[in-house]
């Protein structure tokens, strides 16, 4: 038993930051859209608009990069009409979240069922770039130069994040107006645009990270393909502490209890039913919101409609 374990090693360390990939590019996106002070709890919809809208788009032109781009006007598109309604209209983020997710699902979800049921579900996915020599090292080779594009696309959107929030005028905007909006506002900087911006900006990344679900992960799409993975990167934005290389580290911590999931599934000598396995990441979600009770520190402005 102990040398199956072993064996296993390489290949959920492999399967760990390809799991926690859609949760990195989510929740970096929330970490931003929350340090300009709005809460947007529609992850788990917009990640399943994404996750259509790259596979419809490349099922129609065979075009991965087209079904990106599609992937990022739809982002933009849900970020413009969420923060409408929580910017300009002031309504509770709350309920515009839960709206959203309904919305994700219910579209998506007929949409499929209107345009692909019966077809041929299946599309061309994101290619896995294979580094010789190095993808061949023991343990850590599979892990870290096996991966498909998008999965080392995580390495470039940490440092560029981090370094657009704490090194740039716009950074400090989007610090400043989520912490302090009045003071913001009083200088000359509009609360409204920079909520507006983080906004747009976190949920085009959030459909990116649907669309890595279907074009990257799998190459077809299924109802509710998300999983829950919304939800777990609003848990990851709060378990990071706010920032992007926090989120980075915590989604890999998730992925760790996903690869690991999939793994124990397919051991036949567990007499264990393979639902006990699949809780595993939602249960360690559970556990880490409960340690955090009481010591994080989200902005001050979080989720508070700035009123001029």
């Amino acid at each position: 038993m102990d040398t199956v374990w072993i064996a296993m090693i390489p290949a959920i360390l492999a399967a760990t930051w390809r799991m926690a990939t859609p949760l990195i590019y989510a929740a970096v996106g929330e970490v931003i859209t929350e340090r300009a002070g709005v809460l947007n709890i529609g992850l788990e919809g917009t990640m399943l608009l994404g996750a259509f809208t790259a596979f419809a788009a490349v099922y129609a032109t065979d075009n991965l990069w087209v079904g990106l781009l599609a992937t990022l006007l739809v982002g933009v598109v849900v970020g413009l009409v969420f923060a409408f309604f929580t910017v300009t209209v002031k309504a509770n983020q709350i309920i515009v979240g839960v709206a959203l997710n309904l919305l994700g699902l219910g579209l998506t979800g007929f949409l499929f069922r209107t345009l692909f049921l019966g077809t041929k579900n299946a599309v061309r996915t994101v290619p896995v770039l294979n580094i010789p020599v190095l993808s061949d090292l023991p343990v850590v080779g599979e892990m870290l130069f096996h991966q498909n594009l998008m999965v080392y696309g995580t390495l470039l959107l940490v440092p560029v994040a981090s370094f657009v929030l704490y090194k740039t005028a716009f950074g400090l905007a989007i610090r400043s107006v989520g912490e302090h909006p009045r003071a913001s506002d009083t200088v000359g900087i509009s609360v409204s645009g920079i909520r507006y911006a983080a906004v747009m900006i976190g949920t085009a990344l959030t459909a990116i990270a649907g669309a890595f679900l279907t074009i990257a992960h799998t190459n077809q799409f299924v109802e509710g393909i998300t999983s829950g993975r919304g939800f777990i990167a609003l848990a990851v934005v709060v378990f990071g502490r706010w920032s992007p290389k926090g989120a980075f580290w915590a989604s890999l911590l998730f992925g760790v209890f996903f690869a690991l999931q999939l793994r124990l599934q397919a051991m036949p000598d567990l007499a264990i039913p393979y639902q006990a396995f699949q809780v595993l990441p939602y249960a360690a979600t559970i556990v880490v919101l409960l340690s955090l009770r009481g010591r994080s520190h989200a902005p001050s402005a979080l989720a508070i409609p700035y009123e001029a």
